[in-house]
């Protein structure tokens, strides 16, 4: 039996720095190498991190030290790229989302199973410190039953950090940042039933950092209504307009005995509160020191620590094609400006270990 599990990148934009940088860190991993339509991009990024730079996908996927691949590729590349390493017979770890449609997302799937491979999705910022902490409480009971449930996304205006904002706007705010609180949210509460959707283009015409103006027509700001099994309703709002420094962010879970306040759905050293109901919120320790910035392998890593050991991951392409889902039913209720059914479920991810 194996006792590491050789990782490939595939896609060398700005996260694959951070991923390459936090592989080492995980004693079962070990960085093969990497591969990108511009090979400049991936030597890059091995002369910094080590591994093999491949001049092309195809011959990173047939090297035989390969077994897990991280799709770290554009949103529109995702399904094709995860595609093609699942019929190499590589497992696959991948940037949210999944894919852009649930029935890409079930190809991925059936894909997947026929060959007896595993796949995960990002967000997996459930395993942070701050979340697993806010969970607990839920699980605990703190706040009573919870009900309700309210979701700011403020991400602000891609254009004024990133070099090439337009992909972004072109997927939408939805499925870029969206994703957090929504996988964090059903991957704690479960799945979502029905979905009911209001969006619209605040602010057209955007200049990148180079002065290059453009004009978006994918909405940048979305008012969403997830109907949860129990009875839990969530108002989740999303843009790319509002600075992320607006007091509106994080997420309230609001039960019958109080209320819980997460300051961000991805930080892991979030702040988490707790209020009785009817009385202020105050701070609540976190299950244990959180962890300072984004450790970007951890996700792939916990799958790649349970495929060894032969145990379930936790961010599973179930979870993922559920959300993916939840994202087409999104979009349908603005199209359709109708209330939209949710139909699939998944295997919901157990606490970490450290956070019973």
């Amino acid at each position: 039996m194996k006792e590491k599990l050789g990782v490939g990148i595939i896609g060398c934009g700005n996260i694959a720095g951070p991923y390459a940088a936090d592989l080492p860190t995980y004693p079962h991993l070990h960085f093969v190498g990497a591969a990108d339509l511009d090979p400049t991009r991936a030597q890059a990024l091995t002369t910094q991190y080590g591994g093999k730079a491949y001049p092309d996908i195809d011959q990173l996927l047939r090297d035989p030290n390969l077994d897990l691949v991280l799709n770290l590729t554009t949103f529109q590349a995702h399904y094709e790229v995860t595609s093609r390493a699942l019929q190499a017979g590589k497992h696959v770890f991948s940037e949210k989302p999944l894919a852009l449609s649930y029935p890409k997302a079930q190809e991925l799937l059936q894909m997947a199973e026929s060959k007896g491979l595993r796949v995960g999705c990002s967000p997996f910022t459930l395993m942070g410190e701050a979340q697993q902490t806010a969970w607990k409480l839920i699980r605990e009971g703190r706040a009573g039953r919870v009900r309700m449930v309210n979701a700011e996304v403020n991400h602000g205006r891609i254009e004024i950090w990133h070099p090439a904002p337009q992909p972004f706007y072109e997927v939408g705010v939805v499925a870029d940042v969206g994703v957090y609180p929504i996988t964090l949210l059903v991957s704690m509460l479960g799945p979502v039933q029905r979905v009911i959707s209001l969006a619209k283009v605040l602010k057209a015409d955007r200049v990148t950092k180079e002065g290059v103006g453009y004009r978006i027509q994918t909405p940048d700001w979305w008012l969403v209504l997830l109907e949860l099994g129990g009875g839990i309703t969530v108002r989740l709002t999303m843009n790319f307009y509002v600075s992320h420094l607006s007091k509106q962010n994080g997420i309230e879970f609001h039960g019958d005995q109080g209320s819980i306040f997460l300051s961000s759905s991805g930080a892991f050293n979030a702040a988490v509160e707790f209020a009785p109901y009817g009385e202020p919120y105050t701070p609540v320790a976190l299950v244990r020191p959180p962890y300072e910035g984004i450790p970007w392998g951890r996700g792939a890593a916990e799958m790649a620590e349970a495929l060894l050991a032969g145990k379930p991951h936790r961010f599973t392409g179930e979870l993922a094609a559920h959300v993916c889902e939840i994202l087409d039913a999104v979009r349908a209720s603005h199209a359709q400006n109708a209330p939209i059914a949710v139909r699939s479920g998944f295997t919901p991810p157990a606490p970490m270990a450290w956070a019973l």
